[in-house]
C-alpha cells in the first residue's frame, strides 16, 4: 500500500451490535452463562469506512440511522475513527439498526438483526448534491449490497460518471455452481470494477474445503464471462481467490489462530478498498486484505479489533516471499 492518502466513500448500513461471549449457542429455551459483553457500532457500512480510516484513508460514510441514541452512538464512533459523518442521514419515526451477536469458544456467530432506517435508503440520498460532490472527488467508492437496490445502483451510476472506481461488495445465497443460476443483478453491478464476492451462511470460503475451491472459481468465472471486471473471494486463512479475463489465481493466505470470525469480512473488504484506493493493483490489495483479515480473526471484539495499517504492513513483511 502506497503513502498517498486516498479519499474513500462507503455505501453502506449502519447498525450497534450487541455481543456476547459464551461457551455455545444457547438451545431453544434455554440460558447459556455468557461474559464479553459489548455494545458497539456496527454494520458493513460502518465496520468498512472505521478500517479503511484505520489504514490511513479519508473515509466517508454514506447511511442512514435514526433519529435516537444509537443513531448519535453511531455518528460518535465515527467521528472518534475521523470518519466524516456529513451524509449520514437521520430518519425520523425509525429505529436505528440493530444486531444481536452471540459468539461461541470456537468463533462461531448467531446472530439476529433488524435493519431499521437501513431499509428505506433509497437513490435520493446518493443523487443530492452533497453526495454528488463527495462521490465526483473521491478515489474510490465502496458500496454494500445488503441496503435497498436502488440506492446501491444510483451510488456505483454516480461513481461511473466520475469516473470513480467502484468496488461492490454482494453476497449470493450458496457457494456451489447452482449458485449462478439464482443471480439477477442489475448491470451496473458487473461494472464495479472488482466485486467482493461473499455467500450466506459462510463466514470465509476456507469453510468449504479445499473441494470447495473448484466450484467458486467457476462461479467467479461465469460472472466475468457475463461481464465482471474482476471477481474477489476471500478464503480466509488459506488465502483469496482473484478471477478476471486472464483467469483465476489464488493467493496464499497467513494462517492464525481463530479466536473471533466475526467482521472479518469488513478488515478484508474494507482493507482492500483502502490499498485500491492508492492506485494499486487488485492483486496487491487483495494481498493487503488478506493479511488485515488474519489479524483481525485472531482477535475477540469487532472495530476495537480492526487492524492499523501499520500492524497489516507489518505481517506482510513477516511473511516469506
Amino acid at each position: 500500500m502506497t503513502e498517498r492518502i486516498p479519499k474513500i466513500i462507503v455505501v453502506g448500513p449502519a447498525f450497534i451490535d450487541m455481543a456476547i461471549k459464551c461457551e455455545e449457542h444457547p438451545a431453544a429455551g434455554k440460558i447459556t452463562e455468557g461474559s464479553g459483553f459489548t455494545c458497539t457500532p456496527a454494520g458493513a457500512g460502518v465496520m468498512d469506512a472505521t478500517q479503511m480510516a484505520l489504514c490511513g484513508c479519508e473515509t466517508c460514510l454514506l447511511t442512514r440511522v435514526g433519529e435516537d441514541c444509537f443513531g448519535e452512538m453511531i455518528r460518535q464512533n465515527l467521528r472518534r475513527h475521523s470518519v466524516l459523518t456529513d451524509l449520514v442521514y437521520s430518519t425520523q419515526a425509525m429505529s436505528t439498526g440493530i444486531v444481536v451477536t452471540i459468539v461461541n469458544s470456537n468463533g462461531e456467530n448467531s446472530s439476529c438483526r433488524s435493519q431499521g432506517a437501513t431499509r428505506i435508503m433509497s437513490r435520493d440520498e446518493i443523487e443530492c448534491a452533497a453526495a454528488e460532490q463527495q462521490i465526483g472527488s473521491a478515489d474510490a467508492v465502496l458500496v454494500n449490497d445488503s441496503i435497498p437496490r436502488a440506492a446501491s445502483v444510483a451510488a456505483i451510476r454516480s461513481a461511473q460518471i466520475h469516473k470513480t472506481r467502484v468496488i461492490l461488495s454482494v453476497k449470493l445465497p450458496g457457494a456451489d455452481r447452482d449458485a449462478i443460476q439464482s443471480i439477477d443483478w442489475p448491470m451496473e453491478f458487473y461494472n464495479a470494477d472488482i466485486i467482493v464476492l461473499r455467500f450466506k451462511g459462510i463466514m470465509c470460503g476456507s469453510e468449504l474445503g479445499a473441494g470447495g475451491e473448484g466450484d467458486l472459481k467457476f462461479v467467479g468465472t461465469e460472472l466475468v464471462a457475463h461481464g465482471a471486471n474482476c471477481v474477489v473471494i476471500s478464503l480466509g486463512w488459506r488465502g483469496a481467490l482473484v478471477i478476471d479475463r486472464q483467469g483465476p489465481r489464488h493467493l496464499p493466505g497467513i494462517p492464525t489462530e481463530v479466536v473471533d470470525q466475526n467482521g472479518c469480512d469488513a478488515a478484508f473488504t474494507g482493507a482492500l478498498t483502502a490499498c485500491y484506493g492508492t492506485g494499486d493493483s487488485p492483486d496487491k490489495a487483495v494481498r493487503f486484505a488478506i493479511a488485515a483479515e488474519a489479524l483481525m480473526r485472531s482477535r475477540f471484539g469487532l472495530q476495537e479489533a480492526l487492524p492499523k495499517k501499520e500492524e497489516v504492513l507489518t505481517l506482510l513483511q513477516s511473511q516469506p516471499d
